[in-house]
């Protein structure tokens, strides 16, 4: 992580650095310039693709934003409020300089944040994020906005006709499906997809207020979501988060699949039918234990990588690989897009149950989770983890009392003032007294160094 980008962009409570007029007007300057660099050998529109969730303070941010960006003298095409893969495909699909999309994803609604896309779709490898932040720091004032500022929220619905194209629409038609849009930028086209496919739609958390995004309700929070897809008798439900990067689904009985259940199945059923590349799937170190085990054990190798889904992407282009993604819900089917789509999960993961004949609660029977904790211990610093003395060789001899069944994962959140501690095991009593010593351990080598 860089001094301003995190695992996902650069994120703040709206208002407050660094998601202030000066900054983010420097931030779109800095960017299209390294961005103009990273792709000067590709014939690519001036133009700069524009999207944001459905926060109060994204239209205040667009309107510094695009200043920036304008005075390295590229056009802005503002699409409104639309789901952040939405301008990843646009992006390609118009042969746009870059992306840009205004929202903080999962986080409440008074944080906001800007993250970017390459010409290819993809996130910014760290090296540019890098060089980013360098023009940043060496900038005084910016120019005066040279390209022109254009709106254009039609072009949302080459996205949506993308989305419909990717599953046999006979195969869906009259399928029940709840869907939790979070109150967030898929209120509208996830419903229009759906419905458009021809299912039988229940919709909650559909009326966003620029307030109550991710407020009890999306991915984070999907127990209502659960209850009424049980309540409902649907075939399956889905939570989105704000942004609608990532999806969070139940089963008919209103039990909750995470990313981990959701790649499982879709990799399993995508080797089945001989279109898995090279039988691997790629996975983040927070992937659960019995997830890893249970693909290995059906013949599909696991590639972990860091936590954040352009790592995941980034593995699955080095390893020309199909699909892969986060428990939390990110998840990319790279014959389809470079980054991780709610929707277009939800819809392939919804085909591949209808194919089996299966109903998706046998698809969560298949495997059991570890038991585990994950603990978010409140941060001043980030200090790095091998800069506290002893602190990680003694997490290892805290993890050997576990006689190799178990693990242990320590990393500071890319998005919050936060460590982040992950505990798991076959016993539960062994985790929670791990998850103890862990933390203590953190609390005291962090004292010591004050």
């Amino acid at each position: 992580m860089g001094k301003y980008f995190g695992t996902d962009g650069v994120r703040a409570v709206a208002g407050q650095f660094p998601l202030v007029d000066d900054f983010i007007q420097k931030l779109g300057y800095a960017a299209l310039r390294e961005l103009q660099e990273y792709a000067k050998s590709e014939h690519l529109k001036p133009q700069v693709i524009i999207a944001q969730d459905s926060r109060a303070s994204g239209p205040a941010i667009l309107a510094a934003l695009e200043k920036g960006i304008r005075a390295s003298g590229a056009d802005v095409i503002s699409v409104g409020i639309a789901p952040t893969p939405c301008v990843a495909y646009l992006v390609k699909k118009t042969g746009s300089l870059c992306g840009v999309v205004i929202s903080a994803s999962h986080n409440p609604a008074e944080f906001n944040g800007i993250k970017f896309f390459t010409n290819h779709g993809t996130k910014l490898p760290e090296e540019l994020e890098n060089a980013i932040e360098a023009e940043i720091e060496s900038l005084q004032d910016i120019p005066s906005p040279k390209g022109a500022l254009k709106e254009d929220v039609s072009s949302v619905k080459e996205y949506e006709k993308f989305l419909m194209s990717t599953v046999d629409a006979s195969l869906l038609k009259g399928t029940k499906v709840v869907l939790d849009c979070a109150n967030g930028a898929s209120s509208k086209v996830a419903v229009n997809v759906f419905a458009g496919l021809g299912m039988d739609v229940v919709v909650t958390a559909a009326k966003p207020d620029g307030t109550n995004i991710n407020k009890n309700v999306g991915a984070l929070h999907t127990q209502f979501m659960q209850e009424l897809t049980q309540k409902e008798k649907a075939f399956v439900g889905f939570s989105f988060d704000g942004d609608a990067d990532r999806v969070i689904a139940s089963d008919e009985k209103g039990r909750q699949l995470d990313g981990d259940n959701i790649i499982a199945a879709s990799a399993l059923c995508l080797k089945k039918e001989g279109r898995l590349n090279n039988n691997k799937a790629v996975l983040t170190i927070m992937a659960n234990l019995g997830c890893i085990n249970y693909l290995k054990e059906n013949g599909v190798e696991v590639e972990l990588t860091t936590v954040g889904d352009k790592y995941v992407s980034e593995a699955l282009e080095k390893g020309d690989l199909s699909v892969g993604g986060e428990t939390s819900g990110h998840i990319i089917f790279r014959h389809f897009a470079n980054t991780g789509d709610g929707i277009l999960s939800a819809l392939q993961f919804l085909q591949f149950v209808k194919k089996s004949g299966k109903p998706v609660s046998w698809f969560a029977d298949q495997w059991s989770k570890y038991p585990s904790q994950l603990t978010a211990v409140p941060v001043t610093a980030k200090p790095p983890l091998d800069s506290l003395p002893g602190f990680l060789s003694g997490v290892a001899e805290i993890e050997k009392t576990m006689n190799g069944q178990g693990r242990v994962i320590v990393r500071y959140s890319g998005t919050e003032p936060k460590l982040r501690i992950l505990v798991e095991g076959k016993e539960i009593s062994a985790v929670n007294r791990v998850m103890q010593e862990v933390e203590a351990l953190y609390k005291q080598k962090t004292e010591a160094c004050k």
